[in-house]
């Protein structure tokens, strides 16, 4: 959900991937869908995700996530969002949809698709523009903004039979 990475980016991630002086993750092409490196920023919260990981992961494994299997990264993940699903209520939600909230969190922060593109790994801007539609939004709140300055402003009328300005009962 931080990175917006792909559920076998993260599977497959190692320590050494991680820069966390420079706040960076890079993917080797092996691991990202384009077979493309790909290095992306990572936020304080990620940071602090992998420092914690280096405390539990058994020294001398490489990965991230290691699994049962000595010398291999975490292979299967459904019983684990089974729980996630069943104790947080998200009973319709896949895994891959964190990566879909990820991209519509930044369109509604009015980052632009090229970033978005950039921070998913998009190799071609028209798979980003599956989030455009979401674009309207903060577009739609700046142009009512700006009717906004144009309303008429409602005064206050007395009534006619009103002295001096007084309420009338």
């Amino acid at each position: 959900m931080l990175t917006g990475a792909r559920l076998g980016e993260v599977r497959q991630s190692r320590f050494e991937q991680f820069n966390l002086e420079h706040m960076s993750w890079s993917k080797p092409p092996t691991m990202t869908k384009q077979r493309r490196a790909h290095r992306v920023p990572i936020s304080d919260e990620t940071a602090a995700i992998v420092r914690q990981r280096l405390l539990l992961v058994p020294k001398g494994s490489p990965w991230l996530f290691p699994g049962d299997t000595p010398g291999q990264p975490v292979q299967e993940v459904r019983r684990f969002w089974a729980q996630v699903q069943k104790q947080c209520g998200l009973q319709d939600v896949r895994i891959h949809d964190l990566r879909h909230t990820f991209a519509s969190l930044l369109v509604s922060g009015g980052a632009s698709l090229e970033m978005i593109g950039k921070l998913l790994g998009h190799s071609q801007m028209q798979t980003t523009l599956r989030y455009a539609h979401l674009m309207d939004s903060p577009l739609r709140a700046g142009v009512d903004a700006v009717a906004s300055a144009f309303r008429p402003k409602p005064r206050l009328i007395h009534d006619a039979d009103d002295q001096g300005g007084r309420k009338t009962a």
